[in-house]
């Protein structure tokens, strides 16, 4: 078997994969009209604030939906116009898949252990698209921990899922809104402050960015702007 040997520097202008979540109303959504050239796999069915956009999307009511998607994205030579995928929300997706396990099986752990396992593969298979940069948004989950605190990260069905899901991507991103009397300001914290989870694999970002995501894909690969 002839073994090659890369450079971790090619790796410098491919694509990015990010997470991003937050409230309601936060921004999630939003910033997909951000990304270059996205087509947008909507499961929510909650598009109203990027309406003005008159952006490209595919409705996911079920997993023949998300196959279908998949297939078109990685097979047809239409999805090449496309620089970005945006996945609304993959929380929504991981409900659908476990809707569908529990009616084929009695036995609850089980219906969550066979949607953890799909939902994995669902996140790897389009995070790993070649040549497009891949968005998913979440929902938020709250929790207290040991010492009373109250902890924010990316929420999915399980608490499995929902701690494992960070991992697959090199952005996490959490869309904050902090409001006064007289204005309301939007950012993404990109590093954990204790109680939100965030993480930058890439080390070129801020702790705080703007919710722009194709300068934040610009500042990752280095694009000047």
């Amino acid at each position: 078997m002839a073994i090659q040997i890369h450079s971790t520097s090619d790796t410098q202008n491919k694509k990015v994969n990010l997470l991003g979540y937050g409230e309601s109303g936060a921004g999630k959504t939003t910033g997909i009209a951000t990304l270059p050239s996205p087509i947008i796999l909507s499961a929510e069915g909650g598009l109203l604030s990027i309406s003005d956009y008159q952006l490209p999307y595919i409705e996911i009511k079920s997993m023949t939906d998300l196959i279908e998607a998949y297939e078109w994205l990685t097979k047809s030579q239409e999805s090449a116009q496309f620089e970005s995928v945006a996945i609304d929300s993959i929380s929504e997706i991981g409900e659908v898949v476990l809707s569908a396990e529990k009616k084929e099986s009695k036995d609850p752990r089980q219906a969550y252990g066979e949607m953890q396992d799909q939902v994995s593969s669902i996140i790897r298979n389009f995070r790993d698209i070649p040549g497009k940069h891949v968005y998913m948004t979440a929902k938020l989950e709250k929790a207290k921990d040991e010492q009373g605190r109250l902890l924010y990260y990316p929420s999915m069905p399980g608490n499995k899922s929902s701690q494992g899901l960070p991992y697959f991507f090199d952005e996490v991103l959490a869309f904050r809104v902090e409001k006064n009397e007289n204005s309301v300001n939007r950012m993404l914290l990109t590093e954990s402050d204790g109680l939100w989870t965030a993480k930058d694999r890439s080390g070129k970002l801020n702790t705080w960015e703007p919710p722009h995501l194709g300068n934040i894909i610009n500042k990752i690969q280095g694009v000047n702007q």
